[in-house]
């Protein structure tokens, strides 16, 4: 039964690919890779001993924890761990965090947005007033008052 020359090469191809992962003669087993698995609990079990150590005490009740960028975007977590240390001026929090623009919890935060993030709230403003601005712009020639030719004083002094 003769093969045909490409499937020897490719056979050859495959075979001088192989070779270099042996770690030992023709007969022995091929070298694997050896896949080391993360371990996140350990981390989180040092991060909660160092934790610990500085004093931070659980601060039970926080439902949500908002971050604001300087970009206008805002760090939500939405039933947060928070841990805090006041001797050492540290506070923890872990939780699932999503990172949204201030306009998709404009409604709700408004209350928590200080003197800084003043500059973002007018630009959401003046961005939403352009695109209504936009929306009723060709309406908004109809809107006009219409001139009135007597005048309303001496027709109620009458």
């Amino acid at each position: 039964m003769a093969v045909s020359a490409e499937v020897q090469a490719a056979r050859d191809k495959l075979k001088a690919k192989f070779e270099n992962v042996r770690t030992g003669g023709k007969g022995t087993a091929r070298r694997t890779k050896v896949v080391k698995h993360q371990n996140h609990t350990a981390d989180d079990k040092q991060l909660q001993a160092q934790l610990k150590r500085l004093g931070a005490n659980a601060i039970p009740g926080i439902e949500e924890v908002n971050m604001f960028k300087e970009d206008g975007h805002v760090i939500h977590f939405s039933a947060p761990k928070v841990q805090a240390s006041v001797g050492s001026n540290m506070f923890a929090i872990s939780g699932h965090a999503e990172t949204k623009k201030l306009e998709e919890l404009l409604p709700g935060i408004l209350n928590q947005l200080g003197p800084d993030n003043l500059v973002n709230l007018k630009k959401i403003a003046e961005g939403f007033a352009a695109s209504s601005g936009q929306a009723a712009g060709p309406a908004a020639d109809n809107d006009d008052i219409p001139e009135i030719g007597e005048n309303f004083e001496e027709v109620s002094k009458s």
